[in-house]
């Protein structure tokens, strides 16, 4: 059975590479067509050329981007609204676009509290995703964005109770850190042999290693400690269509 297509859909540039890089790199080894879609930043800032570096890293295509301003950085997309006052159904019209465009099997993108540490683009992206992964295949919908497609399944990156005390030492001390009962978690994908493309792809975002950003904290680990931590991706999965057909699952 052929490994199915993939569509990443995060926040900021880097997100794709912390919360699913693995998982990127290994549908792309395997030739399954790997795509990702970031939310915030503007086409021709400084960060979307870090994002495209990195996507190159993955083997997940060129940037595919909302155009949309990140919430904390106004001149991340000049002139252009932030994601969480943007109509939500702007945003959502402006992802089923890319939906039907790649037809991808399987969609990826943050858990409800977005991620660890709950930014606020992260919590509107999921919003964003769910619904448009839904509205992608149904016809009457966004019409002029193309013609429908339903993916299978929505798996969302996401982290366990039982991960999270290793990860605290290196993310830092939050007043807040989101993760969800280990129960919850339906997919843990081991993606050490990728470990370094992962990195390599996290690191391409050079600006948020120099500011000190996660990014920047992961460059100063050794890499017994970077595939100790960052050698496991979990995710929840969520059936979009009922079929009597085996569904997409991601590669384990």
């Amino acid at each position: 059975m052929p490994v199915p297509s993939l569509l990443a859909v995060f926040a900021h540039p880097d997100d794709e590479s912390l919360s699913a890089g693995g998982v990127l790199a290994r549908h792309a080894a395997a030739g399954a067509p790997t795509a990702v879609v970031t939310a915030t930043w503007a086409a021709d800032t400084e960060r979307a050329a870090e994002l495209a570096e990195a996507l190159r890293i993955l083997g997940a295509g060129k940037p595919r981007m909302l155009g949309y301003a990140d919430a904390r950085v106004p001149q991340s997309a000049p002139g252009c609204r932030r994601l969480c006052d943007a109509p939500l159904d702007e945003a959502v019209q402006r992802l089923v676009a890319h939906i039907r465009e790649f037809r991808p099997d399987i969609i990826v993108t943050h858990d409800a509290y977005g991620g660890l540490p709950g930014h606020p683009d992260h919590v509107h992206t999921h919003r964003v995703t769910m619904l448009a992964a839904q509205a992608s295949g149904l016809g009457q919908l966004y019409p002029d964005t193309g013609a429908p497609w339903q993916p299978r399944a929505l798996y969302l990156a996401t982290h366990p109770h039982s991960a999270v005390s290793a990860l605290r030492d290196v993310i830092g001390a939050r007043k807040t850190v989101y993760s969800v009962p280990d129960e919850q978690v339906t997919a843990t994908v081991d993606v050490s042999p990728w470990m370094e493309q992962k990195i390599g792809a996290v690191l391409a975002h050079r600006s948020e290693v120099e500011r000190g950003a996660l990014p920047g904290v992961i460059a100063g680990l050794p890499p017994d400690a970077r595939k100790r931590l960052f050698a496991t991706e979990w995710y929840i999965r969520h059936e979009l269509v009922t079929a009597a057909s085996p569904q997409p699952e991601l590669t384990t």
